[in-house]
């Protein structure tokens, strides 16, 4: 039996799984957002809970809005910021007397698709969290690549490429920088980029119905978050040529993407003849996560 937890910014999910990727049972808990040890008593609490309930004990993974550092063992670029510098695998691995294996929850992402998802079968995928930040996850012949720094896929703090002059500096980013990725394609983005157009707050959502019930400035604002994938998803293309890439996060639900990033994406790839990478939906929806941590026990 293997165990996922997602360590999401308003949920903690823990699914256990089979062998054979079968659910056999899930729980959920809000977040403490911002209390680390009520976070670590967490995730322990909801693997003891599958494991008395199924009566059987199992292997621990666990995505992370964030990175564990190679150096320090510690926690790095965490959006939960509570998280930062906490030795989370060794409290998580001490709660259940175990090893834990601990990823980045864009990789958990990633490596869900690519084991059993919408990129089953494909030699190369890049998975990408579009929903409320921005992040990415790389799997090559069925293994997540993480790197040297663990910062494999983190296509979310990198700045907008090919900028137009009324993008520039861009907005500010919790990172410290200006014109990241994040704060451009995420679902935050697309509501921030709608009121800076004169929008009324909507979330993403809303904002797409408006689009689709004849809105103009929804619609525009849309169009505008299309061509902007379309030229950061051309640089990841560039780089890594991946056969799939699949999206992830709110934003994914969003239908038009698949149709219109690909048309957009080719003025920026560097192949004349053809660009032959799928862009698709995730077949585990929300749920790839948690079913990627499980799965970093393969």
């Amino acid at each position: 039996m293997r165990i996922g937890v997602d360590l999401g910014g308003t949920k903690i999910e823990a699914v256990a799984l089979d062998e054979g990727g079968a659910i056999l049972q899930r729980r959920r808990v809000n977040t403490p957002r911002h209390d680390y040890q009520a976070i670590v008593n967490a995730i322990i609490t909801l693997v003891q809970g599958l494991e008395a309930e199924l009566g059987a004990e199992g292997s621990v993974g666990v995505g992370i809005p964030g990175a564990i550092s190679p150096a320090t063992h510690r926690v790095k670029n965490a959006n939960t910021t509570c998280l930062i510098g906490q030795p989370l695998p060794l409290h998580l691995s001490e709660g259940l007397e175990r090893e834990v294996r601990i990823a980045n929850d864009a990789d958990c992402f990633a490596i869900s698709e690519a084991t059993d998802g919408a990129g089953a079968g494909s030699d190369s995928l890049f998975g990408v969290i579009v929903g409320t930040g921005c992040g990415g996850g790389i799997v090559i012949h069925g293994r997540l690549v993480s790197g040297p720094n663990a910062i494999a896929g983190e296509w979310g703090h990198n700045p907008l490429p090919w900028p137009q002059p009324h993008e520039l500096p861009g907005p500010a980013c919790y990172c410290g920088q200006h014109g990241c990725l994040e704060t451009w394609i995420s679902g935050t983005g697309l509501q921030n980029d709608f009121i800076r157009h004169g929008g009324k707050p909507l979330s993403a959502p809303h904002i797409v119905s408006a689009a689709e019930g004849g809105d103009a400035l929804a619609e525009q604002t849309l169009q505008r978050y299309e061509e902007r994938m379309a030229r950061a998803l051309a640089t990841v293309i560039n780089i890594l040529d991946p056969e799939v890439i699949v999206l992830g996060g709110g934003m994914s639900n969003v239908g038009r993407l698949y149709q219109n990033v690909p048309k957009l994406w080719g003025r920026h790839v560097f192949s004349t003849d053809q660009v032959a990478t799928r862009l698709l939906p995730p077949k585990h929806g929300d749920s790839s996560g948690v079913r990627g941590a499980a799965w970093l026990w393969q």
